[in-house]
């Protein structure tokens, strides 16, 4: 017997902010009922299947880097595209991992400082 991810959750001082940027990162929507000031919002799998998104609001501010963090795939656009539109979105470069023959990745921090990492394509893995 095993066990699945319900979901991932971030601890936030915003919960609405950092919720619309994660949904704009993913392609998801904010459920209608979700409000600004709400403590706790998720954002539900598209298609019903993995993980949901949770966001809940707490007191105290990160205390330094994330113990587990969320590596992202681009799924249409190249690793640099993605790093690009999601800089766009309000995400900091946090460190540069790209190395010149086109491997590694990006260190992104979301406007609440959470790190994540931007990969490659799987067409840029395969090509």
């Amino acid at each position: 017997m095993s066990s699945t991810i319900h979901n991932v959750s971030f601890h936030c001082a915003d919960t609405y902010e950092l919720a619309r940027f994660w949904a704009a990162v993913l392609g998801r929507s904010l459920r209608p009922e979700d409000q600004p000031g709400d403590d706790e919002i998720t954002l539900l799998a598209p298609d019903g299947v993995g993980p949901q998104v949770f966001f809940q609001q707490v007191p105290e501010g990160s205390s330094g880097a994330n113990r587990l963090h969320v590596c992202l795939q681009p799924a249409d656009r190249t690793r640099d595209e993605e790093v690009e539109r999601l800089l766009g979105l309000g995400a900091t470069l946090a460190a540069d991992r790209r190395r010149p023959d086109g491997t590694g990745w990006a260190v992104l921090a979301d406007p609440e400082g959470n790190q994540f990492c931007v990969l490659r394509s799987v067409a840029e893995r395969t090509g």
